[in-house]
């Protein structure tokens, strides 16, 4: 038994059996049901009820002309539905005044399938920029999953914020396309050359290229030498780089060898730091990208974390990305945005997110004054109403 297909079926079901229950479900969507037809139902029902159809207004016994207008109006959106299904619609219901609790499961499902799509579109635009070394897309396509992180987090009432998972999901490193493998390896090595034959060109990239720009881990700690000669205020040529990488073990651990290090401290000639600074930005964009994608996509993908923790575990792997565009803004010449000011507080929360709690919710009924316990306990009326937390 699929449990999500049978919580699609159960919300359908309850609507079908009683009308009323719609006013409980308007914070949920048409197309967060996953099967096409689903969807067609639900919104046919919405429509009908929006446009008072008599099951709608009496409130009494509800007549066949729902079930059946429901029918014909979803068959004009959808192909194979028939007038037997509704009856297994309602025949899936155990009871209509749970629709909510249903539609929060149906909820759930559409989070998760919405931010694994997302996470896919993402890593897709982050090969592109890779190959094409254009980091617009994946920029973009970033911009639209966080935007759609918080759109799902104020339907799910909750807020939207950054939290690091307890356990990261496994991700591997991300290395450059084999069509631009030696292209970026070659941009890493001709800017170390230069900042070895031109020290003061690390005042051109130390203020926003870091090691892990680098693809190549090599590079990454060779750049580190350079750094730490930079901020000690010492000189830069071959020997004094060959001597830093020494003291950090790395021709002794095989990271670096003698060759590499002579190759790069040959000398190139002249050569622009900032430009081929730029380029691997460029690479480091699209990998970090991509890799935020796949974290996002193996959190979506984990159907035992709560839609809540899903959201939060998502927007902290965007983090990184985050991180590296402002570096990146810096170095192309553009301002780092302001952060947008806090919004204003209020008296409540917003309409949607109460709606979104409510369906997460069912308050306890009061006691009956011959049913309450002793005078220590707590009276039922002053206790909180029970909630799912997600």
């Amino acid at each position: 038994m699929n449990p999500l297909l049978s919580a699609e079926q159960a919300v359908l079901g309850s609507v079908l059996l009683d009308p009323g229950q719609l006013a409980h479900l308007d914070w949920l969507a048409p197309d967060h049901f996953y099967r096409p037809i689903h969807q067609a139902l639900f919104a046919a029902l919405r429509k009908l009820r929006t446009e008072n159809h008599p099951a709608v207004a009496t409130g009494e016994r509800v007549p066949l002309s729902w079930v059946t207008d429901a029918v014909a109006e979803a068959s004009h959106h959808v192909r194979g539905l028939t007038a037997v299904y509704p009856h297994i619609l309602i025949s899936a219901c155990p009871r209509p005044e749970h629709a909510p609790v249903y539609g929060r499961m149906v909820l759930e499902g559409a989070i998760h399938r919405s931010v694994t799509a997302h996470a896919i579109r993402l890593h897709q635009a982050a090969r592109a920029a890779a190959l094409q070394g254009a980091v617009e897309g994946a920029l973009h396509h970033a911009d639209v999953l966080a935007g759609v992180l918080e759109d799902l987090a104020r339907r799910w009432g909750s807020e939207p914020r950054p939290v690091a998972p307890a356990t990261p999901p496994p991700t591997a490193p991300v290395a450059p396309p084999p069509a631009r493998a030696d292209h970026v390896a070659e941009d890493e090595q001709f800017l170390l050359a230069v900042l070895v034959e031109q020290p003061k060109a690390m005042d051109e990239v130390v203020g926003w290229l870091r090691p892990g720009d680098f693809a190549d881990p090599a590079h990454d700690q060779l750049y580190r030498c350079l750094g730490a000669l930079h901020h000690r205020g010492e000189p830069i040529d071959r020997i004094t780089v060959l001597w830093e990488a020494q003291r950090r073990g790395l021709l002794a651990d095989g990271t670096l060898t003698a060759e590499q290090l002579t190759a790069i401290c040959d000398g190139v000639g002249a050569g622009s730091a900032e430009w081929l600074g730029e380029q691997i930005m460029r690479s480091s964009v699209a990998r970090t990208a991509a890799a935020s994608a796949r974290a996002i996509r193996a959190l979506a993908e984990n159907e035992t974390l709560a839609p809540g923790r899903l959201i939060s575990h998502a927007l902290h792997a965007l983090g990184p990305l985050d991180e590296v565009r402002a570096r990146w803004q810096t170095a192309n010449g553009h301002p780092v945005p302001a952060p947008s000011p806090p919004a204003p507080l209020t008296e409540g929360p917003p309409t949607a997110q109460v709606h979104a709690a409510l369906a997460r919710s069912t308050a306890r009924p009061a006691a009956r004054p011959s049913e309450c316990p002793g005078p220590a306990s707590t009276p039922s009326a002053a206790r909180p109403p029970w909630r799912v937390h997600g």
